[in-house]
């Protein structure tokens, strides 16, 4: 019995190829991406559903959008890959970076798992910085958070201004509602949220490389 992901991989091999779709035969990596994002906005919109239908054709597109890029990839002629080698390379990934499962080592919780994770991805890319592997261009909220997360796993101490000192009980809709009371008074006064916190965030990566650079 043929594997539906073989099917699927025939299919986008039949639409790129000659006598094919046109609009398909286009594409390249650089005009995808914006339907990259479309439909990974979808999907988070879906699991706030907790809808299971719209998840699971959601998660097709995302197939579709690995599948499709690995098919432009197949025609690259210096460094050509296709799925299965991107198959290939994240089971990999996962084998190597789970020694607890595939391995000897032994760990207590999730959280000695992420803190083995980070550590083994460091050790593979070559990183010596927090800020390597960050992708920058990402939205403010997310990129602060990824800074700041990294920043703590490194052990380094920011002088970070609280001026706004949140309630020692404070919930995830708690939160939220304070978030959303200061990007309101931000617009009212016509301040772009984005922008301001994306300068922070720059703030915050030169504080990263002072501390890597004592």
């Amino acid at each position: 019995m043929s594997s539906e992901l073989t099917r699927l991989r025939e299919v986008m091999d039949k639409l790129r190829s000659p006598g094919g779709c046109p609009w398909d035969s286009e594409q390249d990596h650089t005009s995808l991406l914006k339907f990259l994002l479309e439909e990974s906005y979808e999907f988070i919109e879906a699991v706030e559903d907790k809808d299971q239908t719209a998840m699971q054709e959601e998660l097709g597109d995302l197939l579709l959008q690995v599948y499709f890029h690995s098919r432009i990839a197949e025609e690259n002629t210096d460094q050509p890959f296709d799925i299965e080698d991107v198959a290939r390379t994240v089971a990999d990934k996962l084998v190597r970076r789970h020694p607890h499962v595939f391995g000897d080592s032994k760990v207590e919780n999730s959280a000695e798992v992420l803190a083995n994770w980070e550590v083994q991805k460091a050790a593979e890319k070559g990183r010596t910085s927090a800020i390597d592997g960050i992708p920058l261009a990402q939205p403010a909220l997310s990129l602060v958070t990824k800074l700041l997360y990294r920043a703590e796993k490194f052990n380094y101490q920011l002088p970070i201004a609280m001026p706004h000192k949140m309630a020692d009980e404070i919930n995830q809709d708690q939160f939220g509602q304070l978030l959303l009371g200061l990007i309101s008074q931000a617009v009212n006064k016509g301040l772009d949220p984005e922008a301001a916190l994306r300068g922070a965030a720059k703030s915050l990566i030169t504080q990263i490389q002072a501390q890597e650079t004592r």
